[in-house]
């Protein structure tokens, strides 16, 4: 692992690809290293601005592979996982650390409701199937079944999942995250107008 505890800038990297359907390794490595020069603390593949929902697994699994190559060990590197069942999920996050990811971005895709206890099963899933530290993420306003207070303070239970990234745009509910999980958890804020804020009220980026 490149660094124990993320913290400060971590871009969500747009995922280049061909006509074809092919991942365009040179311009992505292209943009791993300009980021990495403009000073960012970390780099995640396949988070909402890499468009995961639209690549199929082996364009995800390349993706990965060129930025974890590109990042050297110079910057740690958070991959996102998303999938709609608990195996997929898990299968997703090994892979991922197989391939020298040094953390998962859990992302839950969900096309019914699901329950407090569904989340939380599909959250804990992930955690348990890799050994490295679990960034929760949370957008209610995309996401069909969204984080809980309470499911958010039991996960921050589970030792590997150590960060949250919110998308909520509410600094009132970043708070109520703060308060609740008593400096288990740090908070990541998901939305480019409000960062500075969310430093102020105890964030970690």
């Amino acid at each position: 692992m490149v660094d124990a505890a993320f913290h400060g800038v971590f871009p969500y990297l747009v995922s280049p690809v061909s006509p074809s359907g092919e991942v365009m390794s040179e311009v992505l490595d292209r943009l791993c290293h300009d980021l990495i020069a403009a000073g960012v603390h970390g780099l995640t593949p396949l988070g909402s601005t890499g468009e995961f929902a639209y690549l199929s697994w082996p364009q995800r699994r390349r993706v990965v592979e060129v930025v974890v190559k590109a990042a050297s060990r110079r910057v740690p590197v958070v991959a996102g996982v998303a999938a709609t069942t608990i195996a997929d999920a898990v299968f997703q996050a090994r892979e991922m650390q197989e391939l020298g990811c040094d953390g998962i971005l859990a992302i839950l895709e969900a096309y019914f409701p699901i329950s407090d206890e569904g989340v939380h099963a599909y959250f804990k899933a992930i955690a348990e199937a890799v050994t490295l530290p679990v960034v929760l993420y949370t957008n209610p306003n995309f996401q069909r079944s969204d984080l809980s207070l309470p499911v958010i303070d039991r996960l921050s239970r589970m030792p590997n999942i150590r960060y949250i990234k919110d998308a909520s745009y509410n600094t009132g509910r970043l708070l109520s995250i703060i308060n609740r999980v008593e400096g288990r958890m740090a908070v990541f804020a998901a939305s480019a107008h409000i960062p500075a804020c969310v430093m102020l009220i105890g964030g970690n980026g």
